[in-house]
């Protein structure tokens, strides 16, 4: 595939990541995406599932009505970037780092492909998806009647991999990439003097500390060791530091689960129910415990991914497959809108000797000599699909 808008993708890309924006905070993102798709001339539809876009091409061939929908996500995360590179976010205490900006850029070098490019049949969608990163965006976007709107047989994302070279791609049939779920507890004690009465104190600082190390034994004694399952608490909080003698009344922890099936999600849940329910009655406390489901299993459907696996041999030669790539337990909310259309979703390698802080590093830049590999994908595996459909047909 020739490039010749290359040098027109890479300013792009640094123009966004100076200036990143949040979840459902991308409107000046947004708004460049928009300019972007206008200057084309292709159609699009804004404003669904707030911030998202979806613009479309109908192919010239006659004699197919099949889709497929092609994604990218558009929003940064709360860090302060120290990547050091020219085109640094302008944007105090926020950043790309995670990549979203490549990606955006990537599919929009797809739409730019495919308005020079219509010699296909049906029609190709390109989803830019806002708020990926915990806040649901997938999941608002096919709320607000993505697939009823845009009826797709199929849908094709990618996510940039330091882990891989540049050139290189991961792809598996089945998970992909593991369920999140946020922990929230709080625990409600009585406070008092540390020194003069703790025994009239019911102290949530050291019901806190049982909760951890009970908690943290559950992977290992309740679930499935042939399972993957993460179960981290990763922040705690209660007290002043400067209150040396004070125990607090409340103490507050979050964390997360992560699994890659259904039912060893359950058991963590259940577990951390029961925990919860076993302190309270021991130490006469209270506890709130909220488990807030971020991210459904990203679950790439067999054909999709046979799809995709053939247009990287195809295009890209054997040799660029990644051999034993293995899911991770790194949450995708893409996974909301594999659970409502059948697709897949690819890593992209990303990494080389200038490139090698991983994603949601405050050092970490998204790789620029990944985006013809990413765009020349994304536009293969669309035209996979519709042939494969029409085939079909």
């Amino acid at each position: 595939m020739e490039m010749q808008n290359l040098d027109k993708l890479v300013q792009f890309r640094h123009d966004i990541h100076q200036h990143p924006e949040l979840g459902f905070c991308e409107h000046e993102t947004s708004r460049k995406v928009q300019a972007y798709l206008d200057d084309l001339g292709v159609e699009y539809a804004s404003g669904i599932g707030k911030t998202g876009i979806v613009a479309w091409i109908k192919g010239n061939t006659e004699g197919s009505d099949r889709t497929v929908g092609l994604r990218a996500d558009m929003d940064a995360l709360p860090l302060e970037e120290t990547s050091g590179v020219e085109y640094s976010s302008k944007n105090k205490g926020c950043m790309h780092a995670c990549g979203h900006d490549g990606h955006t850029t990537m599919l929009l070098g797809a739409v730019e492909h495919f308005h020079s490019n219509r010699d296909f049949a049906g029609t190709i969608y390109f989803v830019f998806q806002p708020a990926e990163e915990g806040v649901g965006g997938g999941k608002a976007m096919v709320d607000d009647g993505l697939f009823d709107r845009f009826p797709m047989d199929e849908i094709y994302g990618l996510h940039n991999w330091p882990g891989l070279p540049v050139g290189m791609f991961g792809v598996i049939p089945g998970p992909l990439m593991a369920s999140g779920d946020r922990i929230d507890v709080t625990i409600h004690g009585k406070g008092g003097h540390g020194g003069l009465n703790p025994h009239g104190c019911i102290d949530p600082v050291r019901i806190a500390a049982d909760f951890i190390n009970r908690a943290h034994t559950i992977i290992s004694r309740e679930v499935d060791p042939l399972s993957p399952a993460v179960l981290s608490i990763c922040a705690i909080e209660s007290g002043d530091i400067s209150g040396f003698a004070v125990i607090p009344d409340t103490a507050r922890m979050s964390g997360t689960l992560r699994s890659l099936d259904k039912d060893t999600r359950k058991v963590m849940v259940d577990a951390l129910e029961r925990l919860s329910k076993s302190l309270e009655a021991y130490y006469g406390c209270t506890i709130d415990l909220n488990i807030e489901d971020k991210f459904e299993v990203t679950y790439n459907e067999e054909a999709a991914t046979e799809s995709a696996i053939k247009v990287i041999r195809e295009t890209f030669g054997e040799e660029t497959l990644a051999p034993n790539h293995k899911p991770t337990m790194g949450g995708e909310d893409f996974s909301y809108m594999l659970a409502a259309c059948p697709g897949a979703y690819i890593h992209l390698g990303s990494g080389d000797e200038e490139h090698t802080h991983g994603l949601h590093n405050p050092g970490y830049d998204f790789n620029d000599k990944a985006i013809p590999f990413g765009v020349e994908l994304l536009a293969g595996v669309a035209l996979e699909s519709l042939g494969k459909q029409n085939r079909r047909g």
